[in-house]
């Protein structure tokens, strides 16, 4: 991929992101498996959203050294200032058609997410949004604006991408290995994949993950 994955490669442990927290004892359940960042769903629309005030009694019993992250589609601006005005977040994660002027108007940094299809060009894309710390790649399902437990074709994926690449999209405990093999990303991110149910998360599942991670730092 980019740069800066490449970089990382056989230096250190991937950043991981588990996404779609709704209760605190998955958030340290989480944080005690050895993720990097926790991730709240503030879009409407899906069966993770959690409201400002629960992210905020979430993201409070946080032990040191995990990073927050909030999740909004297609927000309007007030909603985004809400959020960050209750809640102690240190990315913002755009999962819509949001524009860059959008994306970077906020006092917070962001990572912008791609549905990837084969007609998507990835370079381009990226291009248009430089302002971001990285891009998410997660897979395109018609109507579906994420968490959806699908993988993607890794091979669309291609090199010299301007961004550091954050992978997504149907990672679970068995495949997340191969994924980092093949891929090589800055950092890997999962939701539906370590789930007991949509919403809430399996302890279990989350160590077997990070083991998952582990394995591929060689």
């Amino acid at each position: 991929m980019g740069a800066s994955s490449r970089a990382r490669k056989g230096n250190a442990l991937k950043p991981v992101k588990i996404c779609g927290i709704t209760r605190k004892e998955d958030a340290l359940s989480a944080a005690y498996s050895g993720v990097h960042a926790i991730g709240f769903v503030f879009y409407a629309g899906s069966p993770r959203h959690v409201d400002p005030g629960r992210a905020s009694e979430i993201a409070r019993a946080l032990p040191p050294f995990i990073s927050t992250v909030g999740l909004f589609v297609n927000p309007e601006k007030i909603e985004v200032e809400k959020v960050i005005s209750e809640v102690r977040l240190d990315l913002l994660q755009f999962h819509g058609e949001e524009e860059e002027d959008f994306c970077s108007m906020f006092s917070i940094p962001y990572i912008k997410a791609a549905r990837v299809k084969p007609d998507l060009d990835l370079v381009q894309y990226a291009a248009c949004y430089t302002s971001a710390k990285g891009i998410l790649l997660d897979a395109f399902v018609e109507g579906v604006e994420g968490g959806t437990g699908k993988t993607f074709d890794w091979s669309l994926i291609p090199h010299g991408l301007p961004l550091p690449v954050i992978l997504s999209g149907g990672l679970n405990p068995e495949n997340v290995t191969e994924a980092i093999l093949k891929v090589d990303p800055w950092a890997v991110d999962v939701s539906s994949g370590v789930e007991s149910s949509k919403g809430i998360k399996d302890a279990g599942k989350m160590a077997a993950f990070m083991q998952g991670v582990k394995k591929a730092d060689v």
